[in-house]
């Protein structure tokens, strides 16, 4: 028989900074690349993307963590990259 004592242990909401990932576009012909952190997770960006490069003619739409919508036209995508964000840490390191 398990006796659990103490507090109930709450399963952790992740914040929205752990849960952002950065999302990178390459544009054909484009020398700058299309940068903004998004608060999806990387399987469902990926998806979305996938489903966009199905069709040339298909458009990817994403929207990045302030609400705004990024399009672009899937025939010029040249490729996208995916990483979580790092935690942005605050202070100084002793030693370094």
């Amino acid at each position: 028989m398990d006796i659990a004592v103490g507090t109930l242990a709450l399963p952790q909401q992740p914040s929205k900074e752990a849960a952002a990932v950065e999302v990178k576009i390459g544009v054909q012909h484009t020398p700058r690349e299309i940068v903004f952190e998004s608060a999806q997770n990387p399987a469902e960006v990926e998806q979305m993307v996938a489903e966009a490069l199905q069709d040339p003619k298909g458009v990817l739409r994403l929207v990045d963590d302030k609400g705004r919508r990024i399009i672009v036209q899937a025939g010029i995508i040249a490729y996208v990259e995916i990483a979580e964000t790092e935690l942005r840490r605050v202070g100084f390191v002793a030693g370094a």
